[in-house]
């Protein structure tokens, strides 16, 4: 009696699996034979050292960073002495518009500043973290390297022991793929742990906040107007009283 559509459809498909898994098999053989585990972890402590060149170019962009935002502090602490001088020569001169938009500006300086302060600050934080996973970062990666010279000796040795050993007793070839298989598997299980562990640590370290990225809502740059304004009534009075007290003066002394 002939086989019904499905049961020849599902008989393919188990025929199929089945042969799949035969070649993958033979494959994977084939790897573990071509396969150096010297070459495996010199490969793997070279893309660590890569991990830990990324960590050191992001500590040197933060200091970059760091830098540009301390140049633009230094200029703003410059511009608000020369806009408070401004400020009193214009006073003195009868121009309270003009000292009144001085002292606007200076506001507006001083704000800035503030504002660089404190994104100095979380860079200089941010620094602080990258440095201290750049150092344990960099103590994993020396642990890995003297792990993998000894694995690597400690393989060469094994290797001639099974080269001695097989002369010597005629031991097969299936003997032999079974103590490379073992081997192998303990090596890329260190291999792996190695790495895990440098991934983890670059992980913690976290990634650069964009600082310049505005989140003041419409409420709260209101506000800081009316404080800027505040503000510069408060230092006009003061320039005011100085220029008024000063001139009284210089009448009695003429």
């Amino acid at each position: 009696m002939a086989q019904e559509p499905d049961e020849e459809e599902e008989h393919v498909a188990g025929l199929l699996e089945r042969t799949s898994l035969v070649v993958k098999s033979k494959l994977n053989k084939l790897l573990d034979r071509a396969e150096d585990p010297a070459e495996t972890l010199d490969y793997s402590y070279e893309e660590q050292l890569k991990l830990l060149q990324n960590v050191k170019r992001g500590i040197a962009d933060v200091v970059t960073s760091k830098k540009r935002l301390q140049l633009q502090a230094d200029k703003l602490e410059q511009s608000l002495v020369k806009l408070e001088s401004q400020a009193r020569d214009a006073l003195a001169a009868g121009r309270e518009d003009l000292a009144r938009q001085a002292l606007e500006r200076k506001a507006l300086a001083q704000q800035q500043l503030q504002d660089l302060d404190t994104q100095i600050k979380q860079l200089e934080g941010q620094q602080e973290k990258l440095a201290a996973s750049e150092k344990q970062l960099s103590a994993k990666i020396e642990a890995f390297r003297s792990q993998k010279e000894v694995i690597k000796a400690q393989y060469s040795a094994a290797e001639a022991q099974v080269r001695i050993g097989e002369a010597a007793t005629g031991i097969g070839e299936q003997m032999a793929d079974t103590g490379l298989a073992i081997q192998r598997a303990k090596d890329k299980t260190e291999q792996m742990q190695a790495r895990a562990g440098a991934v983890e640590e670059l992980i913690e370290a976290g990634t650069l906040e964009d600082f310049t990225a505005g989140d003041q809502t419409q409420l709260d740059r209101e506000l800081a107007q009316i404080s800027a304004g505040q503000q510069v009534d408060a230092e006009l009075d003061r320039l005011k009283a100085e220029v008024g007290a000063g001139a009284p003066q210089k009448e009695l002394e003429q």
